[in-house]
């Protein structure tokens, strides 16, 4: 297969703000769901969910050129896998709105001076504005979920030692959690996370708690500790600071895991490296090398045993 033209390349990276408002604006819409299992007038889309009916036809047709839903005659559109995607409760209609959203103009205003884009635009950090928009909240809390059986076959990797206390530091709706028990019945789990994480305790079962309160602040003590995808949301001041409120709390023998990118070298398409720009506009995190993530770790009070495909094994340092 021939590369594709210079140009083509530049044009699919310069529209790509486009693109992610155009997503975001069908699935506010409702119209994934409006459309249904078959094909349908763009007029009747519109009446349905109030939008202009021309300018719902050029969101459509736009997307269409990309794959996302199918124009099957003049006016007529009908699903695609891609489009499927979007519909609700499968994760990537809560991701459409939030990059088509409130992280649209974040990541649109984004310098190159190291500082997140999000506290100068909007006066104060991404989690205080994400705790006073609950609905928000609600989005990013079920966006979070997605890919959560992903990560859970990745900690099939880890030696478990039968009857385990695991907390999920910073896990959000306990998800994950729930679904590695699943797999290993012989643990139990602690879920800590802010007071305004939406969640749904009975669903969390028997076999694990959810406890209120701030990584930075005091960790519940295990066996096992889990950071899925929490610690590229901070910068390495802020990192070791969390890294180093577990150790306090970790026991003799305790882990450490980590579920996050490390970054290799080179260019081959990676989207952590995107990412990457948009946890700096957000949040001033950063997604790590291997060698970086073995600094951040010795400087929190860990050891790196293991790198494994997006999963960082590490014990307590003496």
């Amino acid at each position: 297969m021939s590369e594709r033209p210079p140009a083509a390349v530049v044009w699919d990276l310069l529209r790509g703000g486009l693109s992610a408002r155009a997503v975001a604006l069908v699935v506010e819409l409702g119209v994934p769901d409006a459309l249904g299992d078959g094909p349908r007038p763009v007029g009747e889309l519109a009446t349905e969910t109030g939008a202009d009916g021309e300018t719902l036809y050029r969101l459509l047709r736009a997307l269409a050129s990309d794959g996302v839903f199918a124009e099957v005659e003049p006016g007529v559109f009908r699903h695609t896998e891609a489009s499927e995607a979007l519909r609700e409760g499968d994760g990537w209609s809560d991701f459409a709105r939030l990059f088509g959203g409130v992280w649209h103009r974040t990541a649109g205003e984004l310098q190159a001076d190291g500082h997140p884009t999000f506290d100068r635009i909007h006066g104060t950090d991404f989690w205080s504005w994400l705790a006073a928009h609950p609905r928000e909240r609600k989005s990013f809390d079920r966006a979070m979920e997605y890919g959560t059986e992903r990560r859970a076959d990745l900690l099939g990797v880890v030696d478990w030692r039968g009857d385990e206390s695991v907390v999920d530091v910073g896990g959000g709706s306990g998800a994950l959690l729930v679904s590695l028990l699943a797999r290993r019945p012989e643990l139990r789990g602690v879920v800590l996370d802010l007071p305004e994480t939406v969640r749904d305790e009975a669903a969390l079962g028997e076999r694990i708690a959810f406890v209120e309160g701030s990584f930075f602040e005091k960790v519940p003590p295990a066996d096992v500790y889990i950071l899925g995808g929490i610690l590229h949301d901070w910068d390495d001041e802020n990192a070791t600071r969390i890294l180093r409120t577990m150790r306090l709390s970790a026991r003799d023998g305790s882990r450490l895991l980590i579920l996050d990118a490390v970054m290799a070298p080179g260019n081959d398409p990676n989207g952590s490296k995107w990412l990457d720009l948009l946890v700096l506009a957000l949040l001033g995190g950063k997604e790590r090398s291997e060698a970086q993530w073995r600094e951040l770790l010795t400087a929190g009070g860990w050891n790196p045993l293991r790198f494994h495909e997006s999963l960082i094994e590490a014990v307590p340092a003496p």
